[in-house]
């Protein structure tokens, strides 16, 4: 897999050279844009000219950007919701997740009725009083299902522990957030000992937040800079492999906000929504961060 950079300095697109040959055109300034051709990903990003200084926190997802998951999240939340009678598709399902599930499942069930919902709209949207007591009970399922499977296995993506320390030796706090409930987050932190072992310094989910507003609000991203007393997001990098993690750091306003490949979606899926950055895996973020001078 090859990476290249190419850099947009506000509406001004800068001569770059690039595997392939000429840009086939040039992307907007508020845009990224993922080329892939075969075997090889190219990475475009952008940034505003802004003076380069260390970066302070880096916010990771955790399934499929930090664990390990071979579409396990999508396959429970599909299971669980066929198991109540929402007709929904498992691909539809997995370019949403992310996200509060409770939220997730009425998003999917007001599209199952035929109305409007949008991942902007989570946390907001009305449903009837019969659709969220389904939801409710989709997603108590669902964590059943999830539960059982981290009981028996459950693995770092590669890489993701060395990440942190490095992150660590140069000074950087790490925080995880995550669209799943507490139980599971500190299912996934006992078991890979993270949090024991002082790799992570916060792990949040979306009961951390009033309303249980998770992603793609930046209310967690903004609460991990609050405990461990970061004071500009400009310091912080959020890095995932969802459309909600791309929209959360967006939110935000952080530095870079960085796709990663080791999630169930491919760079073209992910990479239409606004990010700074792919990479193959966090196991490349060490290297990036070198490039980029921000340590």
């Amino acid at each position: 897999m090859v990476v290249i950079s190419i850099r947009i300095l506000r509406d001004s697109f800068l001569h770059s050279r690039w595997i392939g040959g000429d840009l086939p055109h040039s992307p907007r300034c508020d845009q990224s844009v993922s080329y892939v051709s075969k075997n090889h990903a190219h990475l475009f990003s952008f940034a505003l000219e802004s003076p380069v200084s260390a970066v302070r926190m880096v916010m990771f997802d955790l399934a499929g950007t930090t664990v390990r998951d071979e579409n396990y999240v999508a396959k429970c939340l599909h299971r669980a919701a066929v198991d109540v009678g929402i007709d929904v598709s498992l691909e539809e399902i997995g370019k949403n997740i992310g996200t509060n599930k409770r939220d997730l499942y009425k998003m999917l069930i007001a599209r199952w009725r035929g109305d409007i919902a949008s991942l902007e709209q989570l946390g907001t949207l009305q449903v009837s009083d019969a659709d969220a007591a389904l939801a409710e009970e989709a997603f108590h399922l669902y964590e059943r299902y999830m539960l059982e499977l981290y009981s028996n296995d459950i693995q770092e993506v590669p890489g993701a522990s060395d990440t942190f320390r490095w992150l660590h030796d140069h000074d950087i706090k790490v925080a995880t957030d995550t669209g799943f409930h507490k139980q599971i987050n500190e299912a996934i932190m006992h078991r890979l000992g993270w949090l024991r072992d002082g790799l992570v310094d916060v792990a949040l989910d979306v009961q951390d937040i009033p309303g249980e507003r998770g992603r793609p609000t930046p209310y967690m991203i903004f609460r991990a800079m609050e405990q461990l007393g970061i004071t500009s997001v400009h310091d912080v990098v959020k890095v995932g492999d969802q459309p909600a993690d791309m929209m959360e750091g967006t939110n935000a306003g952080c530095r870079a906000v960085i796709g990663v490949l080791s999630g169930p979606l491919d760079a073209v899926t992910l990479g239409v929504h606004r990010h700074t950055h792919l990479l193959p895996s966090v196991a490349m973020l060490p290297q990036l961060f070198e490039s980029e001078g921000w340590v």
